[in-house]
């Protein structure tokens, strides 16, 4: 009877191994494949950009699109949570990497009736409550275009780009991926009462964008 409890517990025990190998190597591949987030971590980075810092991530939007196949086409809409007015001079990420303007196709707000790069210094003011979306081409706002790329800084427009983004968006419909900016972050000034003071925050958790389908 003794030699058969003892099988029983050393079965058991290699079945429990087992099973902690496979959760090990699933949790090894999930993690080695860029550009998959779970939709709890879409969730948790939502929730941390919208409520951490004076500047707020309360929407966004990416996709690939084959016109623009080394980038994904972009839209943030960014809201100045603090009690005081900002202006957005650059958007970090990844790899010490900056973004300082964005190409604008709407004469209403750029001024400008063939298009042209302009600064985010010169367009993104915010009051406080208030919001401006950057980019949006591509994904029901055609006027600005702007977006993120892994590692290229040799691109001819890499100022409206945001490098050193870990992961892009895919061409397919079936995996669309993600888009993942470790060290997401502003360089912005803000105006306290007649003083101008720069400012930079970068978040302690990335920011993760589900991709929408190809364009």
């Amino acid at each position: 009877m003794r030699l058969f409890h003892a099988q029983g517990a050393t079965e058991y025990l290699v079945l429990l191994a087992v099973v902690l190998i496979v959760a090990l190597v699933s949790v090894a591949l999930l993690g080695f494949f860029p550009g998959m987030a779970s939709d709890a971590q879409i969730t948790q980075s939502q929730a941390y950009w919208k409520g951490t810092g004076q500047i707020a991530v309360t929407e966004s939007a990416a996709r690939y699109s084959e016109g623009w196949s080394q980038r994904s086409i972009s839209y943030i809409m960014l809201r100045n949570n603090g009690a005081y007015p900002i202006r957005i001079t650059k958007i970090l990420g990844g790899s010490n990497a900056t973004s300082y303007s964005f190409y604008c196709f709407e004469l209403a707000f750029c001024g400008s009736a063939a298009g042209a790069i302009r600064n985010f210094s010169d367009y993104y003011y915010l009051a406080p409550g208030e919001e401006k979306y950057i980019g949006g081409y591509g994904l029901g706002l055609d006027t600005r275009l702007w977006g993120f790329g892994s590692n290229n800084p040799n691109y001819a427009d890499y100022a409206r780009v945001l490098f050193g983004a870990a992961s892009m968006c895919r061409n397919s419909s079936a995996d669309t991926g993600a888009v993942i900016v470790n060290d997401f972050g502003f360089e912005y000034t803000e105006y306290i009462e007649g003083q101008q003071i720069t400012k930079r925050f970068v978040g302690a958790k990335p920011l993760i964008i589900k991709c929408r389908e190809p364009y």
